[in-house]
């Protein structure tokens, strides 16, 4: 069920523009990221969508309802929404929390019960173990973790998140962004989620809108072509001077971007590799098992002697799979100080990519060439 912005302004009384004109449509089972700096009426373009804060002009429709002209309260059990502090009440228990509007909308107790209970383990919390707990036992990413459970307890078509992930620390951030596009990749909500940090966006979102001052959308794209080609100075300095390097996160890797070295097998002989390798000239050659299973690697000065290939590869740790970003093959090359990284397809070799071939695909996604990963969620 897609939203649809029909020339939605909110001008306060004493004539502040707290957001311009918005036409904005967006898709249905898409997350949508409305970023921008602090007052450029992000939060309340998203608030308008729920009526928590009213538009001065235009329409909202949600699927074929103008929402506008809906209850409000109604509207608001009818979606989703997420808050960056929670919002989880002190003095019940997190099942009670998760289970507000299923009670609100006249479920039954079993019926509420079995749908928070798969909710708890759907975010990765325990029903056993968190459901009769109180907020205040939790962590901070647990109680988060609660209220996007909470948010979703009706099934919702719509969710509304505002900077959910920004109070808890960088590396409990992470995850719950991580776990969040695993959740989104199965449960597929139009989501309209707020953030003032642009590799969170990047990073989660299928669009994103870069908003400025007086509620103006500078940009509405998506993630690589936001980063690939910035549609003025306003977006190009919001995006960052490294945003080349953000791009490398939502670009995937694409078959044309592999290389092709010589391959060995790990039962050939030492002196056959080594005229192969002689032969092609070649200085190192990717070693596969009998199934083509990567078994590693072999230089021409370890293809010496007699022996097999087997017991004289070296073991291969730069490998990524094949719906891997290029910038989680990039960290991987530099983390291991390889000159190249192997691509699998689960246990098949398909082929490496070396720096030049990475900087030959980010030059294809920048021409918009090479698709784009599914939000960012292998980087």
């Amino acid at each position: 069920m897609g939203i649809r912005l029909d020339g939605v302004s909110k001008v306060y009384d004493d004539g502040t523009v707290g957001v311009a004109e918005l036409d904005l449509t967006f898709a249905a089972g898409e997350l949508t990221v409305l970023v921008g700096p602090s007052g450029c009426g992000k939060t309340t373009t998203m608030k308008m969508i729920n009526r928590i804060i009213e538009p001065t002009t235009g329409r909202i429709v949600i699927g074929d309802d103008d929402v506008t002209r809906a209850d409000p309260v109604e509207l608001r059990r009818r979606i989703g929404y997420v808050i960056q502090n929670v919002g989880l009440f002190p003095h019940q228990t997190i099942r009670a929390n998760v289970g507000t509007v299923p009670r609100l909308l006249g479920w039954g107790k079993e019926e509420t019960r079995a749908r928070v209970d798969e909710l708890l383990a759907t975010v990765g919390l325990d029903p056993a173990v968190h459901g009769d707990r109180y907020p205040g036992q939790l962590s901070g990413g647990q109680r988060q973790r609660a209220g996007v459970a909470r948010a979703l307890a009706a099934d919702p078509p719509v969710l509304l998140m505002d900077e959910p992930f920004s109070a808890v620390d960088p590396v409990v951030r992470e995850r719950l962004q991580a776990e969040f596009l695993r959740l989104q990749a199965t449960v597929r909500k139009t989501i309209v989620f707020v953030t003032h940090d642009i590799e969170e966006a990047v990073r989660i979102g299928d669009r994103i809108a870069v908003m400025s001052e007086g509620g103006r959308v500078e940009q509405f794209a998506t993630p690589a072509e936001l980063l690939g080609r910035p549609a003025n100075g306003f977006v190009a300095d919001f995006v960052g001077a490294d945003r080349g390097l953000k791009r490398l996160a939502v670009t995937g890797i694409d078959a044309e971007d592999l290389e092709h070295p010589p391959v060995l097998h790990a039962e050939d002989g030492l002196a056959d590799a080594r005229a192969a390798l002689q032969r092609s000239g070649a200085r190192w050659a990717v070693v596969l098992d009998d199934a083509d299973h990567l078994h590693g690697w072999l230089s021409l000065d370890r293809a010496a002697g007699s022996g097999t290939v087997g017991a004289a590869a070296r073991r291969m740790e730069a490998w990524v799979p094949r719906d891997a970003s290029l910038k989680a093959a990039f960290a991987t090359m530099l983390q291991h100080e390889a000159g190249w990284v192997a691509v699998l397809d689960g246990d098949q070799f398909l082929g490496v990519l070396t720096p030049e071939s990475l900087h030959s695909a980010l030059r294809r996604s920048v021409e918009g060439r090479v698709p784009e990963t599914a939000g960012a969620a292998s980087a």
